[in-house]
């Protein structure tokens, strides 16, 4: 499979409209939180590169560092996205025919959902450190960029809420410990990501409407 970040931006929307397994939802989050990362980074660097922003010069390179994490590690989660959903469709592909190919099918499943819904997970915990850096991004960073500052934070959100979505499938009906843990870790995530988003939204209305 040719990763995502070798794609052209026509080439990716192709293949998520196409009616292949993947890349779906998960995929298209992972290439949601890359873009948030970017437009951090350029609005950083437009704080940086300003003297008359130098109360914000700390801000913005705490949210650099995350955007850039983002901006390069985004399109990578969303390669292991579509790996890991692949991995659980070949596993509901499996034999079923005897009692001992059921057992194996079904512990197939199992494995195969659990671990596809690791990178999305990832997905999300990295958008949620990306939104927790915008609301002070967006009080002391260049204000000429601010409403750039509100469409990360609607990405990174879009991402956040998105690779919540699809881990959350993929343990659904998992009573493991681990899944019970990863469960309860999404109901936190969700909370924070509103919570971040809601601030920075305030803070973008609040300079447009002055």
């Amino acid at each position: 499979m040719t990763s995502f970040k070798d794609s052209t931006l026509g080439e990716f929307a192709l293949e998520l409209a196409s009616d292949a397994p993947t890349p779906g939802g998960g995929s298209a989050s992972g290439v949601a939180l890359s873009q948030a990362g970017a437009l951090a980074v350029m609005v950083a660097d437009l704080t940086i590169g300003r003297e008359r922003y130098s109360d914000g010069h700390n801000a913005a390179n705490e949210a650099k560092i995350v955007g850039l994490q983002a901006m390069l590690h985004g399109h990578d989660l969303a390669d292991r996205d579509a790996s890991g959903y692949d991995a659980v469709v070949a596993a509901f592909k499996l034999s079923k025919d005897t009692d001992d190919e059921k057992a194996i099918r079904r512990e197939a499943i199992a494995s195969a959902s659990l671990a596809a819904a690791g990178p999305p997970m990832e997905i999300a915990e990295l958008s949620l450190s990306l939104l927790e850096t915008l609301p002070e991004l967006a009080r002391v960073g260049n204000q000429n960029a601010i409403t750039d500052v509100g469409v990360s934070s609607l990405l990174a959100s879009a991402a956040c809420r998105g690779g919540l979505f699809n881990a959350q499938i993929n343990v659904v009906g998992d009573d493991s410990e681990e899944a019970q843990m990863m469960k309860t870790r999404i109901e936190k995530i969700r909370s924070a990501c509103s919570k971040h988003s809601r601030v920075v939204m305030g803070l973008v209305n609040k300079a447009i409407e002055g």
